[in-house]
């Protein structure tokens, strides 16, 4: 395999990861610890993410519990929680704080579907991108006289191959993030 098809493979791999972890964070019905890890607050002067400050775990279908480490630290992890896109009000009772997960509405639920086929083209797109700019390589080695016609068409040829596969795996996660969305 040549370095042009290792190099973006790498990069399409991270692009699918990326993916994966934003999905992560948007919130289908079921409690999942996950959607606060990009919530963070100010600790002694580092903003730090409160999976790193706190035990989060989902002892119900419907409830996360957030057991912070340092109490002196629970009305800012409340706050930050409250400042969210989640919309969530948390409750807490001194030492840790409890977030009851509403059921999601219709139309909550179509909103959230919108925004899992958005993230994923944008993952399409970073795709095409490094597609783009294997292929733009191959060019300028052809142009170089570094490979053949035939060379440059099967490098090609691979990269697309390469691609097709990239882009039906964020098909495939796209639509099991969105089944499990509209799961009631």
């Amino acid at each position: 395999m040549s370095d042009i098809l290792k190099t973006s493979e790498e990069k399409m791999k991270k692009s699918i990861l990326v993916l994966k972890n934003e999905l992560m964070a948007i919130r289908a019905g079921r409690a999942n610890p996950s959607i606060l890890d990009r919530i963070s607050i100010d600790y002694y002067g580092t903003i730090t993410p409160i999976n790193k400050l706190a035990t989060i775990t989902a002892p119900e279908a419907k409830v996360i519990v957030i057991q912070p480490w340092d109490t002196s630290k629970l009305s800012d992890i409340e706050k930050a929680i409250q400042k969210s896109d989640l919309n969530i009000n948390p409750t807490s009772d001194g030492k840790v704080i409890r977030m009851v997960l509403p059921d999601l509405t219709e139309e909550r639920r179509k909103e959230l579907v919108k925004l899992v086929h958005k993230k994923g083209e944008e993952a399409k797109v970073a795709i095409r991108q490094i597609r783009r700019d294997a292929n733009d390589a191959i060019k300028k080695m052809d142009k170089n006289g570094e490979i053949s016609d035939d060379e440059k068409s099967k490098k090609e040829e691979n990269v697309q191959k390469l691609t097709d596969k990239y882009i039906k795996e964020i098909d495939r996660i796209i639509d099991a993030k969105e089944k499990e969305i509209m799961e009631i």
